[in-house]
C-alpha cells in the first residue's frame, strides 16, 4: 500500500476529533458537530472549485460524525467524485465513505459502477485493489451482475499482481455467495483450481477459500482440484520453518505462524479435500495418506515453543485432519492413531480442547474402524461427566457415551447416565431422558431392565420425560404378553411411594386398567386397593390425567365386577357429572351411563383389552432427531441395517421351541412397536392406524391407488401475485414464492404440517405434462425432505426456464403417509405466461407508433364485456402492473383509460405487447385490447385479463 505523504495529513479533521474529544457534555457535542455539519454544507453547496484535498477532508469528517451515530444526508456526490482521482488517499477516502454510508439501492450507485469499471482496467493495482474491497464491502446483487464476469478474468490474468488476484478471489467469494446464479463457472473453472499451484501462499490462500465454495455447489466442476490439493497440503506439511520464505519485495517475510507452517492454507485444503470422496488414483491417494500420517506424527514431538499461539495453530491442523481421516472411513491405521490421539485430551487442561476431542470423537464411535478403540476411554469419559465444571463439555460427553453404546456395554452406560441426571444441568436433562429411553429401548433383550429403567426415569427426571417416553413404554407392554405382569406389578409399587410424579400415574393409569387383573390374586394389590391408589392421585392431577384416570375406572368395572358400586360412586359424583371441564364432564356422564346400561357382554366387547400397536418409527428417536439432529447420526446406521418387528408374544409351544433353540433373547427393538404417536384411552393423540382387515370403511370407500383430482390455483390472486397459499386441507398447506427473471425463474414451494402427526414417505415433483414439454424445462435446486414432522414446514426450490409461448401450468404432485395411510395431492403451481412479461416505458409517441405498426389481423385480440365489480380506476391500474405490464400514465387522453406495454421474454423470441383498457363507467362495462406481434399472445393475454375485470 502506498505511503501517506506528510501533505496529506488533514489537520482540520484532527482538530476536530480532538474538540470533539473535549466537550463536555452531549449538548456541547451536538453543538459542535451540528456548526460543522453547517459549515461542510456551505462549502460543498458555495465553492464549485473545491480541490481534492479539501473534499477528503470533509468526507472525512463526515464518515467521523456518522460513526459517533449521526444521519448523514449529504456529501454522497463528493465522495463519488473522489473516485475519479489519481490519488490514491482521496480514492481511498471515496471507496471508504461508499462503502460504509451509500445504500446499494442508491441513484448513484450507476455512477459508482462506472468508476469502479474504470479503476479495476486501471494499470495499477492499487486502484484495482481498491475497487475490489468496495465491491466485495457492498456485495449486493446488482455488483454480483455487473462484475461476476469481469472478475475471474483478473484471477486468471498473467498480467495481474499478486495481491490483486487475492483481492479477485475473495471479492469473487463474497459475490459468489451473494448470488450464485449470476456468476458463470464453465469459461475459468479449469483455470482457476490451478492457483494451488501458484508460488504465491497468500493467492492459494484467498483461492483455495473461492474453490471450497464452488466445489460445495457444483462438485463435478471442480473435481481436478483434488490432485492439486494434496500436492499442496503434501508440500506444506513436508515443509520445513525456514522453507515458506518469500524472497519478493512487498510480501510478508514468513508464512510459518508460531513455527507451524502456513497453518490457515493447511486447513483450508483440508476442508477443500472433505467435500470429495477418497481419491481413486493410487497414488493422489498415498499422498493424501502420507499426508495425515506426518500430521499425526509431528503432534508427537515435543512443542518447538512453549506460547498457546504455537499449540492453537498445531491443534487446529490437527482437527481438521481428523475431520478429513474421519470423512475418508476407510483407513483403519489412521482411525485409530486419531482416537488415540483425542484420548490424550481428554484430561488436556484447556477446556477448548477437551470439548473438541469429545466432538471429534462422537463421530469416530460411529466407525467401525475406530469403534472399539473409543470404547477404551469410557471410562475417562464417565469421569468427565461427574467432574467437569463446563456444561459444554459434559454436554459432549453424554453425546459420546450414547455414541460407543452397544449391546455389551448398554447397561453400565445407562445406569451411569441415570444417576448424572439427577443433578444433570436443566439444559440438557430432556435430551439425557430421550437418549436413555432410546438406549434402554435398543439394547434391551430382557423386558424387566428396560421397565425398570423407564420408571426409574420418570421418578429421576419426571418433568422432562416427554409423552413420547411413556408412550413407548406402554406400547412395548401391550406387544408382551409376558412383560405386563411385571409391569403391572412394578407400577403398582412405584405408586405407593408418597411423592409420585404425574406421568408416574399416567402409566400406572393405563396398565393397571388393561393388565390389573394380572396381579389381583395378591391380597396387597386387590382391586379395591388398586383402585384406591389410583383415585389418591386423581385430585392432584392435571385434567388430561385426570380424563385417562375415568377410562381406567370404567375399565375396572369390566375387569373386576366386584368393585362395580365403588367406581360407579366416583362416576356419578356430583363433583365429576358438573365439571367445569367439558371433558371430564362428559366421561364420566358416558362412563356412568354405560356402565348401568349395558349388559356384561357388551361392556367387555366395548373395553376390551388393547389390540398389538403396529410398525412405525420410534416416535422418541424422532423427536431427537428434531430436537438434535447430529445426536442420532452413530445410530442411524444400525437402525436401517435392522429394522424392528412388531411380534405379539404368545406362550405357545412353537414359540418356546423357537426360543430355545435359538438361546438368544430378541431385543425389546426388534418386538415392540415404533410409532409416532398413540391414543392413550382416547386423549386426543392420532390413534394408530387400523390393520387392513379391520378397516371395511377404508377399503370401501377409498381408492388409495387412484390418481387425485388436479386443483387449480385462485387466478384472481396468482396472476398478479407471486407469493401465497395455493392449497390447504386438513393434513398439509401448500405456499409458493415465486421469482421470475428475464425467461428464467424460481419457485420456493413450502410444505406445512398442519397436524402433530408426522408425514412419512413424502415426495413431491412436477409434472409437465403434454402441453408443456419442449416449452418449459424444469430442475430441482433443493429436494424436500422424505418426512415432516408435526406442526413443522420444509422447503422445495425448481428452477424454470421459459423455452416458447405455453398457456398451460406444471402440476405439483404430493404424495405421503398420515397415521399409516397414503394420500395424494395434486395442483397446479401459479407458473403463468405472464410471469416472463417484464414492463416497458413508452412516451405518447412511441407507444401509438407502435399501436399502428402491430394492427395486422392476427395482432390485435378485443374483448367487449360487462364488469364484473364496480369499475375503479386504481384497481385496473394495479392489476395491470401485477399482471406484468407497465402502467403509462399521460399516454391516452382519457385518464380513465389503462395503457400499458411489456415484453414476453422467451428463450426462443421476444415479443412486445401493447395494452388499452377502456371502461365505460356508466354502462359498467370494459373494452380490452392487447396487441403483439404473436396472435397467440394476444389472445392468451385478452381472454386472461377478461376473467379479472
Amino acid at each position: 500500500m502506498p505511503t501517506v505523504a506528510r501533505t496529506d495529513a488533514m489537520r482540520g479533521l484532527a482538530v476536530f476529533i480532538s474538540d470533539i474529544r473535549n466537550c463536555k457534555s452531549k449538548e456541547a457535542e451536538s453543538r459542535r458537530i451540528n456548526k460543522e455539519l453547517a459549515n461542510i454544507r456551505s462549502k460543498f453547496k458555495g465553492d464549485k472549485t473545491l480541490d481534492g484535498y479539501s473534499k477528503k477532508k470533509y468526507v472525512c469528517k463526515l464518515l467521523f460524525i456518522f460513526l459517533l451515530g449521526h444521519d448523514i444526508d449529504f456529501g454522497h456526490m463528493e465522495a463519488v467524485n473522489l473516485l475519479g482521482s489519481n490519488r490514491y488517499t482521496e480514492k481511498q477516502i471515496g471507496y471508504l465513505f461508499i462503502s460504509v454510508l451509500v445504500n446499494a439501492r442508491s441513484d448513484l450507485m450507476k455512477l459508482i459502477v462506472q468508476n469502479m469499471k474504470n479503476d479495476i482496467s486501471s494499470s495499477k493495482p492499487v486502484h484495482v485493489n481498491l475497487a475490489l474491497h468496495c465491491i466485495a464491502n457492498i456485495g449486493s446483487l446488482e455488483m454480483a451482475e455487473a462484475f461476476g464476469p469481469e472478475i475471474p478474468k483478473l484471477i486468471v490474468s498473467p498480467q495481474a499482481s499478486e495481491s490483486v488476484k487475492q483481492s479477485a478471489a475473495l471479492c469473487l467469494l463474497r459475490l459468489f455467495r451473494t448470488s450464485k446464479e449470476s456468476m458463470t463457472y464453465a469459461d475459468w473453472a479449469s483455470r482457476v483450481i490451478h492457483l494451488l499451484n501458484d508460488h504465491h501462499m497468500g493467492v492459494v490462500t484467498a483461492a483455495s477459500s473461492l474453490i471450497q465454495a464452488l466445489a460445495q455447489h457444483s462438485p463435478a466442476e471442480y473435481k481436478g482440484c483434488v490432485a492439486l490439493a494434496v500436492s499442496r497440503l503434501s508440500r506444506i506439511v513436508t515443509a520445513a520453518y525456514t522453507d515458506l520464505q518469500v524472497s519478493q519485495p512487498g510480501y510478508a517475510p514468513d508464512y510459518s505462524y508460531y513455527f507451524v507452517p502456513a497453518p490457515w492454507l493447511s486447513v483450508k485444503l483440508l476442508r477443500l479435500l472433505q467435500c470429495y470422496p477418497v481419491p481413486e488414483e493410487p497414488a493422489v491417494r498415498g499422498r493424501l495418506v502420507e499426508c495425515l500420517e506426518t500430521i499425526l506424527n509431528k503432534c508427537q514431538e515435543p512443542p518447538k515453543s512453549k506460547k498457546v499461539q504455537h499449540s492453537n495453530a498445531k491443534n487446529a491442523v490437527l482437527f481438521e485432519a481428523i475431520n478429513l481421516i474421519i470423512h475418508i472411513d476407510s483407513e483403519p491405521n489412521l482411525l485409530v492413531r486419531a482416537c488415540n490421539q483425542l484420548g490424550q485430551f481428554l484430561q488436556h487442561r484447556e477446556t477448548n480442547l477437551r470439548y473438541l476431542a469429545l466432538e471429534s470423537m462422537c463421530l469416530l464411535a460411529n466407525s467401525e474402524f475406530s469403534a472399539e478403540a473409543v470404547k477404551k476411554h469410557r471410562e475417562t469419559v464417565i469421569n468427565a461427566l461427574k467432574t467437569e465444571r463446563d456444561v459444554s463439555v459434559r454436554q459432549r460427553a453424554v453425546d459420546l457415551l450414547y455414541a460407543m453404546c452397544d449391546k455389551t456395554n448398554a447397561e453400565e452406560i445407562v445406569a451411569e447416565m441415570l444417576a448424572y441426571l439427577k443433578t444433570a444441568d436443566y439444559a440438557i436433562r430432556e435430551e439425557m431422558v430421550l437418549k436413555v429411553a432410546i438406549l434402554s429401548e435398543k439394547y434391551a433383550s430382557d423386558y424387566t431392565w428396560y421397565v425398570d429403567t423407564i420408571l426409574q426415569l420418570i421418578r429421576v427426571a419426571g418433568d422432562y420425560v416427554s409423552e413420547e417416553v411413556w408412550h413407548r413404554v406402554i406400547q412395548i407392554v401391550i406387544n408382551r404378553d409376558d412383560a405386563q405382569g411385571y409391569a403391572a406389578k412394578t407400577v403398582f409399587e412405584n405408586l405407593q411411594a408418597p411423592a409420585c410424579h404425574e406421568n408416574m400415574v399416567k402409566v400406572g393409569g393405563y396398565i393397571l386398567g388393561e393388565f390389573g387383573n394380572l396381579i389381583a390374586g395378591d391380597k396387597r394389590s386387590s382391586p379395591l386397593i388398586q383402585f384406591n391408589l389410583l383415585h389418591s392421585k386423581f385430585h392432584l392431577c392435571s385434567p388430561s390425567t385426570r380424563a385417562l384416570l375415568l377410562s381406567t375406572y370404567v375399565k375396572f368395572i369390566n375387569l373386576f365386577p366386584e368393585i362395580k358400586s365403588t367406581v360407579q360412586n366416583v362416576l356419578k359424583n356430583p363433583n365429576q357429572l358438573r365439571n367445569a371441564d367439558v371433558e371430564l364432564q362428559q366421561r364420566a356422564l358416558e362412563y356412568s351411563q354405560l356402565s348401568s346400561i349395558t349388559s356384561q357382554d357388551v361392556l367387555a366387547t366395548v373395553l376390551e383389552e388393547m389390540p398389538p400397536f403396529p410398525e412405525r418409527e420410534s416416535s422418541i428417536l424422532a423427536k431427537l432427531k428434531k430436537k438434535k439432529p447430529s445426536s442420532t447420526q452413530t445410530h442411524e446406521k444400525e437402525q436401517k441395517e435392522s429394522k424392528p418387528l412388531i411380534i405379539k408374544s404368545t406362550s405357545s409351544p412353537t414359540a418356546n421351541n423357537h426360543n430355545s433353540e435359538t438361546k438368544e433373547k430378541p431385543t425389546l427393538a426388534q418386538v415392540a412397536t415404533q410409532q409416532q404417536s398413540v391414543d392413550l384411552l382416547g386423549l386426543g393423540a392420532p390413534a394408530a392406524a387400523p390393520s387392513a382387515t379391520n378397516d371395511l370403511l377404508v377399503d370401501v370407500l377409498a381408492d388409495t391407488s387412484a390418481e387425485p383430482s388436479v386443483v387449480d390455483f385462485n387466478k384472481s390472486t396468482f396472476l398478479f401475485k407471486n407469493s401465497g397459499v395455493i392449497f390447504e386441507n386438513a393434513s398439509l398447506q401448500i405456499g409458493v414464492k415465486c421469482e421470475f427473471k428475464e425467461h428464467f425463474g424460481r419457485v420456493g414451494i413450502f410444505f406445512g404440517n398442519n397436524t402433530p402427526t408426522e408425514l412419512t414417505e413424502f415426495t413431491s415433483t412436477v409434472d409437465l405434462g403434454a402441453s408443456l414439454q419442449g416449452k418449459v424445462n424444469v430442475t430441482i435446486y433443493k429436494e424436500a425432505p422424505n418426512r415432516v414432522f408435526g406442526n413443522e414446514q420444509v422447503q422445495y426450490f425448481i428452477n424454470l426456464e421459459c423455452l416458447s409461448m405455453f398457456q398451460d401450468s406444471p402440476v405439483l404432485r404430493v404424495n405421503f403417509k398420515q397415521s399409516g395411510r397414503p394420500q395424494s395431492i395434486a395442483v397446479k403451481l401459479p407458473v403463468v405466461i405472464n410471469k416472463f412479461l417484464e414492463p416497458v416505458d413508452m412516451n405518447a409517441q412511441d407507444f401509438f407508433a407502435r399501436w399502428k405498426q402491430l394492427g395486422l389481423p392476427g395482432q390485435e385480440s378485443q374483448k367487449i364485456f360487462t364488469a364484473k365489480v364496480a369499475i375503479n380506476t386504481e384497481d385496473n391500474q394495479s392489476k395491470v402492473t401485477g399482471f406484468g405490464f407497465s402502467n403509462l400514465v399521460g399516454i391516452d387522453p382519457n385518464p380513465d383509460n389503462g395503457v400499458g406495454a411489456g415484453i414476453l421474454k422467451t428463450k426462443s423470441a421476444q415479443v412486445g405487447c401493447l395494452l388499452r383498457v377502456e371502461p365505460d363507467i356508466q354502462a359498467n362495462m370494459y373494452r380490452l385490447t392487447v396487441r403483439s406481434s404473436n396472435a397467440e399472445v394476444s389472445s392468451t393475454f385478452c381472454s386472461s385479463l377478461e376473467e379479472q375485470f
